[in-house]
């Protein structure tokens, strides 16, 4: 007799055990799908090899569309800010007074480290993903869609006891950490003016940096696919600056094109077809053709219609680990 009590007890114990943790699962996911705006503050940390680049990140978020992720580069202070509205969705760069508006369905079209909702959607989505408890709260493991990088694999969420997501880590097939996002602050109570998500108002107010006259040195991509090579070096006189074309031929063959950036004197819009990506210590432009982005006073373009979209972003990422003077 005092063995069935044993045996009964042990099963309620264990099945108490499984329905706390889907009740973890569902208070978590009730409670994010459930917000109808909120603030998030962090530290985004993204990893290339032996580099690193930090940015300090703020998330705002208002029901249904409206997004604002300004992400501040720690070394140099480069702000960029990823905007959606009912207009559509933009990349900002308050500084060059320039903004790319991008025919995408950002953030819906890719996992996104540090917007909660599409967290909790990559948990959702995998029916097989794992939940481990401890002393501290929580860690959920799930499947992540990563579209521009399909060697990014899997994501860990933790989680403290009160249920609000403290750190999301992103990892690659080999299980080495690629991006890690620790947030400091969330306020699910956070209420926003609808002029907070507008284009004109993001960049008001912002200092303008001093651009360079001419390129101090050339710039390659540390990263080349195998049996390409540079053929050509071309320099381009512009006014009020200059230009530098790449051409590398052989199997892989693309174009890398570098000027010194330019500051218009009244806000600049270009379209772009594709996705906003974070490429190294900046947001960037993919589409399937080519890959541009802006960085420490430089103007980007990387063009081919050979490699695949991968690839480019392998190249790309590669730029401006070391410069080598003219």
């Amino acid at each position: 007799m005092k063995k069935i009590i044993f045996v009964i007890l042990c099963l309620l114990v264990v099945g108490c055990g499984k329905s706390s943790e889907k009740d973890a699962y569902k208070d978590l996911a009730d409670r994010i799908y459930g917000l109808t705006s909120y603030e998030a503050k962090g530290e985004l940390l993204i990893y290339r090899g032996e580099d690193s680049y930090s940015y300090d990140v703020e998330v705002a978020y208002q029901k249904e569309d409206n997004y604002r992720v300004s992400l501040t580069n720690q070394i140099n202070n480069h702000e960029q800010i990823i905007l959606r509205n009912e207009s559509g969705i933009y990349v900002l760069t308050p500084s060059l007074n320039k903004s790319f508006k991008f025919q995408s369905d950002w953030p819906y079209n890719n996992s996104q480290i540090y917007l909660l909702g599409r967290i909790m959607d990559d948990l959702k989505n995998d029916e097989e993903r794992t939940l481990a408890k401890d002393k501290d709260g929580y860690l959920f493991t799930s499947k992540v869609n990563y579209s521009n990088n399909e060697d990014l694999k899997t994501q860990k969420v933790y989680v403290d006891k009160d249920l609000k997501i403290t750190k999301v880590e992103v990892l690659n097939a080999d299980n080495e950490i690629e991006m890690s996002m620790t947030f400091t602050s969330i306020d699910e109570k956070k209420t926003f003016e609808d002029e907070y998500f507008e284009l004109d108002q993001n960049m008001e107010g912002k200092e303008l940096e001093t651009t360079m006259s001419e390129l101090d040195s050339i710039v390659y991509p540390m990263y080349i696919p195998s049996n390409t090579y540079l053929t050509a070096q071309d320099k381009v006189a512009l006014d009020g600056g200059e230009r530098i074309i790449l051409t590398f031929e052989g199997d892989s063959p693309f174009m890398l094109v570098q000027e010194t950036a330019t500051i218009p004197t009244s806000l600049e819009t270009n379209m772009v077809y594709g996705d906003p990506y974070l490429i190294a210590d900046t947001i960037g432009a993919v589409t399937d053709y080519s890959v541009s982005w802006i960085s420490n006073g430089i103007e980007y373009s990387l063009v081919s219609e050979n490699l695949s979209t991968e690839e480019m972003l392998n190249v790309a990422s590669s730029v401006g680990v070391n410069a080598i003077s003219k």
